[in-house]
């Protein structure tokens, strides 16, 4: 049996740090412990690899052969430890990441995406609201803050919206004199619709504070509206015909910011999201 006491993960710890430090009293700090104690924990590990690590000096400490040696197995190990650490937690109390779901989205939109964050990591633990919270959003890009960044998981275009009856229904493609008549459905605060009033001068029908109320409105029979595809998904009471001309288009995805990416639930989920728009477009 060997006399040699064995190495632990402290004794790595103390060598990692006076090794990056090169001074014994800057890396005690860095550990919170007090000069002797750190001094004793390397001579413990000194005598456990039967080696000279560190030679004093008048300032700090200069270090040996073998130190250069053993440093980047440290750090390996030390790695390793805390990988097993992190995993545990993660498996016990998960990766917490709060979630907001903007308006306007589509119902296929948002159960998309709340698959693809299931297929994350079993670790994450979501918490789902409504509205412009949590640490990252599913939106549109036009409603993503100046300060937030943003990573595109769809691109959809806007469609013409009809009441499942109404006359227009019948044909292929509505010419725009019919739809003159037919009276419009505008978000004027909304920027697609901003842009659909210059395009189509569809600007003194019925207005709607939001594109979903809007749907709504062309459900009940108030006009027609032009809408993003996906919130017509699962409506028999309206139905969708492409129009003659340029329609918007919008661009649905993350808008978090740059520093919400250090949350370990929210970089995982970026980094997921990330490689799966990549391998789309691969």
């Amino acid at each position: 049996m060997s006399s040699y006491p064995p190495m632990d993960v402290r004794q790595l710890k103390a060598f990692v740090a006076v090794f990056e430090e090169r001074n014994i009293t800057v890396a005690a700090q860095r550990l919170c412990l007090s000069q002797p104690t750190l001094s004793v924990t390397i001579r413990q590990l000194e005598h456990t690899l039967d080696t000279v690590l560190f030679e004093r000096q008048a300032r700090g400490v200069a270090v040996t052969d073998d130190a250069r040696l053993l440093y980047p197995q440290a750090r390996r190990l030390l790695d390793q430890a805390d990988g097993i650490v992190s995993r545990f937690r993660e498996r016990n109390s998960g990766l917490p990441l709060e979630l907001g779901l903007e308006s306007d989205l589509g119902p296929g939109q948002i159960e998309g995406f709340l698959r693809l964050a299931r297929q994350v990591t079993p670790a994450l633990r979501l918490m789902v609201r409504d509205g412009c919270v949590g640490d990252a959003r599913l939106a549109a890009e036009e409603a993503r803050c100046e300060d937030e960044l943003f990573l595109p998981l769809w691109e959809e275009s806007f469609v013409l919206a009809l009441p499942a009856g109404h006359p227009l229904a019948q044909q292929d493609m509505p010419g725009m004199e019919a739809l003159e008549r037919a009276g419009w459905i505008t978000c004027p605060s909304h920027a697609s619709h901003q842009r659909l009033l210059a395009l189509h001068g569809a600007g003194n029908g019925a207005q709607a504070g939001s594109l979903t109320l809007a749907l709504h409105m062309v459900a009940a029979g108030l006009g027609v509206a032009l809408l993003p595809q996906a919130l017509l998904h699962g409506r028999t009471d309206v139905v969708s015909r492409p129009l003659a001309g340029p329609l918007p288009t919008r661009r649905v995805g993350l808008c978090y910011a740059a520093q919400a990416l250090e949350l370990a639930g929210l970089r995982a989920l970026h980094d997921y999201l990330l490689n799966v728009t990549a391998a789309g477009r691969g």
